[in-house]
């Protein structure tokens, strides 16, 4: 059986503790998409993680955790990963890296922060990873792949070929230092000694663990409004952080995929640039940045402030829709028990009218937020494990919020911990 667990809005809708919590009951969990530009933090017995490749099974001994040939691999970040947390006390956990993977080059990031210094005020707002420079190459089939660093022949030739190209931006958009081919080669060797024991055929691996009903865990990075066809385009990563595209990125048949967890803040926030209709600013941002997430709402990669804002109804539905969602995971409800009043986005005002569907970026760009407003239940819920124990308002919330998304919620989170979660029975059915 293949699960996904995925992002319904901008990214840090709080994956980690889920992911975590489902790698429990996996066999093999994939991440199948995008860099180390994000990340999921997890709290466990081990302590708290801030993930960036790693796929969450690696706390447990009975999971193989695998890199997909649809993630930007960055193999020194990736291994000073795995070094980090073994220091931390955690067993060497069983990773395999596809053969298909491509790699992010160390010039990929000196383009991604060259290009945004050079865009100044109209910059995307990039981590500088090295990511929308390492997807340009893969379509532009000038990347390379884990599996070409075994042919070293070829490897050179290519190297010299894709730098020739470099050079001519690098000298004359950028006024920086050119590549050296051979410099690169060296670094390429270092890479191979690392990743050799790992690389794996993925896709047949996983074909012959589907024969043996393994129970697979799909892992997504950032949420539906990056996606870079049905996101906030061009405010967007660069790869699909839909659950579908799980299926191209790990290597699997479509049809196997049969639960898509979506993951849903009781809140919203973003990191990074971009349309945001219900955002907040000044002291009632600051207080509920502060109050967030586990330890304040910053960017797990970045550390970054993010951008707060109400629940917003529009955009939630809208990323449940075209992630094909079947559960949807309710989290960091706790946060809001400081509330006595809780506005919600229930629709967006464009040139007068009102939608309720969420619209391309141009659109959304006009958008002013319709806001209603619900009763706070002004108490701490966690440490509560039965829905019908939450307090009155709190489950009016809830129960609102899921009206007006049209998906079933049938997990809520009220606290950093594994433990803290509801299950519920829910009413809605698609």
């Amino acid at each position: 059986m293949v699960r996904a667990i995925v992002g319904a809005n901008w990214g840090d809708e709080g994956k980690g503790k889920l992911t975590d919590m489902m790698a429990q009951e996996s066999d093999i969990v994939i991440r199948f998409q995008g860099g180390a530009n994000a990340g999921h933090t997890i709290v466990n017995n081990y302590g708290k993680f801030a993930l960036h490749t790693l796929p969450s099974g690696v706390f447990y001994d009975h999971t193989t955790n695998i890199i997909g040939n649809g993630v930007a691999l960055n193999i020194p970040v990736l291994f000073n990963e795995i070094k980090s947390i073994v220091d931390k006390g955690v067993p060497m956990p069983k990773i395999l890296i596809s053969d298909r993977a491509q790699m992010v080059m160390p010039y990929h990031v000196l383009f991604d922060q060259y290009e945004e210094e050079r865009l100044g005020k109209a910059s995307f707002g990039s981590t500088k990873s090295g990511i929308a420079p390492f997807y340009s190459d893969k379509y532009a089939k000038i990347g390379f792949q884990v599996q070409e660093l075994f042919d070293e022949e070829n490897l050179r030739k290519k190297l010299v070929r894709v730098c020739e190209t470099k050079n001519v931006l690098l000298e004359h958009l950028y006024h920086k230092p050119t590549l050296d081919p051979d410099a690169l080669f060296e670094t390429l060797m270092e890479y191979r000694k690392m990743v050799e024991p790992y690389v794996c055929n993925v896709s047949l691996y996983l074909w012959n663990a589907l024969k043996e009903g393994k129970n697979i865990l799909l892992e997504g990075q950032l949420g539906s409004l990056k996606d870079p066809d049905h996101g906030i385009y061009p405010m967007v990563t660069s790869s699909s952080t839909l659950a579908a595209y799980g299926a191209i990125g790990a290597g699997i048949p479509p049809y196997e995929i049969k639960t898509i967890v979506t993951v849903v803040k009781a809140y919203s926030s973003a990191v990074g640039a971009g349309a945001f209709v219900s955002e907040i600013f000044g002291e009632e941002a600051d207080e509920l940045r502060r109050r967030g997430g586990d330890g304040g709402e910053y960017g797990a990669t970045t550390g970054r402030p993010r951008r707060m804002g109400w629940f917003d109804c529009v955009a939630s539905k809208y990323g449940c829709r075209i992630q094909g969602t079947t559960d949807v995971a309710f989290t960091v409800i706790d946060v809001l028990g400081y509330l006595d009043k809780i506005p919600v986005c229930v629709g967006y005002e464009i040139d007068g009218k009102v939608t309720t569907d969420f619209p391309t970026t141009q659109l959304l760009e006009k958008a002013k937020p319709v806001l209603e407003v619900l009763d706070g239940w002004k108490c701490d819920i966690r440490g509560i494990r039965n829905y019908d124990e939450l307090p009155e308002n709190c489950k009016k919330y809830i129960e609102f919020v899921e009206e007006h998304i049209g998906f079933p919620i049938t997990m809520i989170s009220n606290g950093p911990k594994r433990e803290d979660i509801i299950y519920r029975e829910s009413k809605l059915y698609k």
